[in-house]
């Protein structure tokens, strides 16, 4: 591919959502690129402010919190895995209001707790509410505190 139809199919694929540098280097090697011209692009695009990895660190916590219910835990393994730094990632979780956070966790704990109603065995009900909150990728303490109020009567 030539080099402006490599720099246009790079600028629109940055420009349709937030990238980060890795997806951006990843698609540029899928275009044909040569690693020089790859990180000349990757310095142009952050450059031109089209590419911004504590944009996009910010725009996945929120994502994934608001839309899938997600923890921080969770969270900050996604954006290990896009190879985010410490930095952005810190930054990122910044976004998650603490209130609306809690606020979440327990209604998770609520709705886990209702569907599993059938099950007799309150330790084994307990169990799997916790599992699921992990999974979900919420901390362990705050998980057994909502168990602990479910379980009390205070929810």
């Amino acid at each position: 591919m030539a080099t402006t139809d490599v720099r246009t199919a790079i600028y629109r694929y940055c420009n349709y959502q937030e990238r980060s540098h890795q997806e951006a280097r990843d698609k540029l090697y899928e275009l044909g690129s040569r690693t020089p011209e790859v990180e000349e692009f990757i310095a142009e695009l952050i450059e031109k402010g089209v590419l911004n990895e504590e944009r996009f660190a910010r725009a996945i916590a929120r994502g994934k919190f608001r839309m899938k219910q997600w923890g921080k835990q969770k969270i900050i393994q996604q954006l290990k895995q896009q190879r985010i730094s410490e930095y952005c990632i810190k930054k990122a979780l910044t976004e998650i209001d603490s209130d609306e956070y809690d606020q979440t966790l327990r209604k998770l704990a609520e709705k886990k707790w209702a569907e599993l109603r059938t099950e007799r065995s309150v330790p084994a009900r307990k169990a799997k509410t916790y599992r699921y909150l992990m999974q979900k990728g919420y901390e362990s303490s705050m998980i057994q505190d909502a168990i602990n109020e479910i379980i009390n009567g205070n929810l």
